[in-house]
């Protein structure tokens, strides 16, 4: 059977609305399935998903190895330069050696323990924004409470005024619509325009930051050095542009997606107001049950590459269906059962490899305090409305998420 007979069809409202039952299929019909119209192995299983990550042989990028001829690809499209130039030093894209020295610079301000040492400020965002969101019986648990929240704690980790969070909710949302399976000239505009916008406001940003440091993490990029080497400005807008993109998108996702499978299971978010469930426990089976980046590509660099017996020639692409992978039987039991105490941080929500998301620690303790505080203000939350999700498929989100407390 062809991958649209089995159901896989990224356009369709039915698959946006519950891909699962296709994921299924598709694991069932093998671990690499070749998908026409995008010319990209699909990897269907949580196995060759997970070794995938961690193959050298492959990248997210080829241009530090390849030119485009030399690769069999299109020039890079001049209409969209800015973005590109938004793209050219993102954690997301870069390979070793780059990959390796600009995360090592980033790890050394971004730690773990500067993360856990915002948590007063994040639970002060947190209470403040629900607050004003419970001043109606009835709000939208993402546009209303989500949003403002995780890009305000992004905004003080950076050191962005938190009155311009519209502004970069704004640019996050056009600028990653550029990494979907299909995307028209409209939304690449769009793109250009916020990418080209972001640029210029962290630019200006650093400026004022060299000359007037403060305790944030854009004047810390500035002022790191580790072995003799420093970031230079094009480092830094790009580490500030995906931190936000990343972590914004990722955070309102995973909370709207989980809160939307709590309030499906009302037994699970039961044992979460009970006590039984810490938050933290709960936040894992959220990321993993219906996660907010459903597919991650990377490039084959490499001769002899071959997953699960299929040869894979330089220049072909894989796309790893992260969605499919958290569901499969063969790692993870009772798979499409939502339980919020199974605590298994072995997810890819996250990624994994050299690209493991560097804002994983900052998410998931965002998503447990968001719980904590649900739990504690709105204990009988309940959905108006059955929500929607977004048209589009790599980024997985809601429209919407209506809510009475």
């Amino acid at each position: 059977m062809t991958l649209a007979e089995l159901g896989f069809d990224p356009s369709s409202p039915a698959f946006l609305a519950d891909p699962y039952p296709v994921y299924a299929r598709l694991r069932e019909a093998g671990p690499v399935l070749w998908h026409e119209p995008r010319e990209v192995f699909l990897l269907t299983r949580f196995e060759q998903v997970h070794a995938a990550l961690r193959d050298r042989r492959l990248g997210r990028a080829f241009a530090h190895r390849y030119t485009a001829a030399e690769f069999g690809r299109p020039e890079p499209d001049p209409r969209w330069a800015r973005w590109q130039e938004s793209e050219r030093w993102s954690l997301l894209n870069l390979e070793p050696p780059d990959h390796t020295r600009l995360r090592r610079l980033v790890t050394a301000v971004f730690t773990p323990r500067a993360v856990a040492a915002l948590r007063p400020v994040i639970e002060d965002y947190s209470a403040r924004t629900l607050a004003r969101a419970r001043e109606s019986a009835e709000f939208d648990l993402i546009a209303d409470y989500a949003q403002p929240y995780s890009v305000a704690v992004i905004c003080i980790l950076l050191g962005v005024p938190v009155t311009d969070g519209p502004r970069l909710l704004d640019w996050s949302h056009a600028i990653v619509k550029m990494y979907e399976i299909s995307t028209d000239d409209a939304h690449r505009a769009a793109a250009e325009r916020a990418a080209g916008e972001f640029i210029d406001y962290v630019t200006a940003l650093i400026a004022e930051r060299r000359t007037q440091p403060r305790d944030d993490l854009i004047s810390q990029l500035i002022g790191i050095a580790d072995q003799g080497d420093r970031l230079t400005q094009d480092e830094i807008i790009g580490t500030v542009i995906v931190l936000l993109n990343a972590g914004h998108e990722a955070t309102v996702n995973t909370l709207g997606n989980g809160m939307r499978a709590l309030l499906r299971h009302p037994d699970q978010w039961a044992r979460v107001v009970g006590g039984e469930v810490d938050p933290a426990t709960a936040v894992e089976e959220m990321i993993r049950w219906d996660g907010p980046l459903q597919l991650f590509e990377r490039w084959v660099l490499d001769e002899g590459v071959e997953i699960a017996g299929q040869p894979l020639a330089v220049g072909q692409r894989i796309a790893m269906l992260f969605g499919s992978a958290n569901r499969d039987p063969d790692r993870f039991t009772e798979p499409d059962r939502f339980d919020v105490a199974r605590g298994d941080s072995g997810h890819i929500g996250f990624g994994g490899g050299t690209h493991f998301c560097i804002g994983a620690p900052l998410a998931r303790l965002e998503i447990a305090v968001s719980l904590a505080q649900l739990r504690r203000d709105c204990p009988r939350i309940e959905p108006v409305a059955e929500p929607e999700y977004e048209p589009f498929f790599v980024i997985r989100g809601l429209k919407e998420l209506r809510v009475r407390w």
